[in-house]
C-alpha cells in the first residue's frame, strides 16, 4: 500500500488528514502510521496542527499535493508497449523531475530494454514495476512470473544447466529471440548501472560496476525473472561514450547534425536496443542523416524505435533517410504512419 498517495487522497477529500484516519483505512500500528506523517511534515509538504486528541494534519499553504518519487505498477502483459509505460511513470511521479540528462538518458535506456525483455520474453501473464527515487539514486525493479531468463537460454540454445545459461548470458550477445533481438540490451545495461541484478529460480547473477565485480548467488527459489537497477543520481558516466566504445557505426558531426552511416559486414539492424544504441545522444543535434546505402533490410521493431518513439520525443529534429531500398522505406513509412495516427 502507498501510504503518501492515501495520505494525499484524504488530504484532497476532506482538507485535512490525522493517524487514527490512516489507522481506520489500513489497520496498521499509530506508529507506522505516524511515520509517513512526519515524514511528509519534516519535508515541509504539510503542516501539524493542534496537540493529543485534536491534532492532524493539513496541506502546507501554496505547496499543493506533489507527484510521488515512487511508483508502483501490475501491468497486463497483453500490447504493453515499454515507451508508453515510461511515460506514463513520468507524468505520475517526480522520479525524473530534476535530475541531470545523462542520468535521465541512462534510465530511459536501461528501463524500456529491461521491460522489453520482460514483455518479449517472459510469457508473463503479469509484470510488476516498482520505480523510485531516494536521495542519492534511481533504482527501479522489473519482475515476472514467466518462464525465467536462464531456462529461456537452456532451452533456446540446449544448454545442460543453468550455469551454461550465465556463461551465454555474460558474452553480452546472447538473446532468446534471435531474429528479432540482438542481445545488447542486457550487456550494455549492466554495462552502465552501478548495479544491475538479474535473479531466477535458483541463482542471482549481480553485476557491480562500483565495486568493479560480477558475480553470482545461491538463493530461495522463485519462478519468473526479476531485475533490479540502480543508478547514482550524481552519475557522470554517459550512452554515448558506453556505445562508442563498443560498437563501430561511422559518425560524422558538425556544428548542426550528424551523418551515420549504418552500413557494416555482418550487421543486422532488428531490434530496439540496436536502434537506441544509434540515437542515443543525437538529440544535442538539429539534423540527423541516416545513410542506408548497403543495408538490405531493417526489422519493424527498429524502425518503430527511431522513427515512431524517439522522433515523437525529439519533434523538433530533423531525420534525414538516404540510399533506402523499398524493404527498408516501407518499415520506416509504416512506423511514421503509426507516428501520425498513433
Amino acid at each position: 500500500m502507498d501510504m503518501k498517495k492515501l495520505i494525499f487522497q484524504l488530504l484532497e477529500k476532506k482538507g485535512r488528514v490525522a493517524t487514527a484516519d490512516l489507522v481506520n483505512k489500513t489497520g496498521l500500528s499509530r506508529a507506522y502510521a505516524q511515520r509517513f506523517l512526519k515524514e511528509l511534515a519534516d519535508e515541509g509538504v504539510i503542516l501539524l496542527i493542534g496537540k493529543a486528541n485534536q491534532a492532524h494534519y493539513v496541506l502546507t499553504p501554496e505547496k499543493g499535493i506533489p507527484l510521488p518519487s515512487r511508483v508502483r505498477k501490475v501491468l497486463l502483459n497483453k500490447g504493453l508497449s515499454e515507451d508508453k509505460v515510461l511515460d506514463a511513470v513520468k507524468s505520475e511521479s517526480s522520479v525524473f523531475q530534476g535530475i541531470s540528462g545523462n542520468v535521465s538518458s541512462i534510465v530511459n535506456y536501461a528501463f524500456t530494454e529491461m521491460l522489453n525483455n520482460a514483455i518479449e520474453h517472459s510469457a508473463s501473464d503479469k509484470i510488476d514495476l516498482v520505480v523510485l527515487k531516494t536521495s542519492t539514486h534511481i533504482r527501479f525493479t522489473v519482475t515476472d512470473r514467466g518462464v525465467g531468463i536462464f531456462n529461456n537460454i537452456m532451452n533456446q540454445n540446449k544448454l545442460a544447466s543453468t550455469m551454461d545459461a550465465i556463461h551465454d548470458l555474460l558474452k553480452g550477445k546472447e538473446t532468446t529471440a534471435p531474429q528479432a533481438h540482438s542481445g545488447e540490451g542486457i550487456f550494455f545495461t549492466s554495462k552502465i548501472a552501478d548495479q544491475l541484478t538479474i535473479a531466477s529460480f535458483e541463482k542471482k547473477i549481480v553485476f557491480d560496476n562500483v565495486g568493479r565485480d560480477v558475480y553470482i548467488r545461491d538463493i530461495k527459489s522463485a519462478r519468473g525473472t526479476r531485475v533490479d537497477f540502480a543508478l547514482s543520481l550524481t552519475s557522470e558516466n554517459t550512452l554515448s561514450d558506453l556505445f562508442h566504445q563498443y560498437t563501430d557505426e561511422s559518425f560524422q558531426f558538425s556544428k548542426t547534425g550528424v551523418r551515420v552511416k549504418l552500413y557494416h559486414r555482418g550487421v543486422e539492424y532488428v531490434s530496439r536496443s540496436q536502434a537506441r544504441r544509434i540515437v542515443a545522444g543525437l538529440e544535442k543535434f538539429k539534423m540527423i542523416e541516416l545513410d542506408f546505402d548497403g543495408v538490405e533490410t531493417v526489422g519493424q521493431a527498429f524502425a518503430d524505435e527511431i522513427f515512431r518513439v524517439w522522433q515523437n520525443a525529439h519533434k523538433d529534429i530533423k531525420v534525414i533517410i538516404k540510399n533506402t531500398n523499398e524493404n527498408i522505406l516501407f518499415m520506416i513509412r509504416h512506423a511514421q504512419h503509426s507516428l501520425t495516427t498513433g
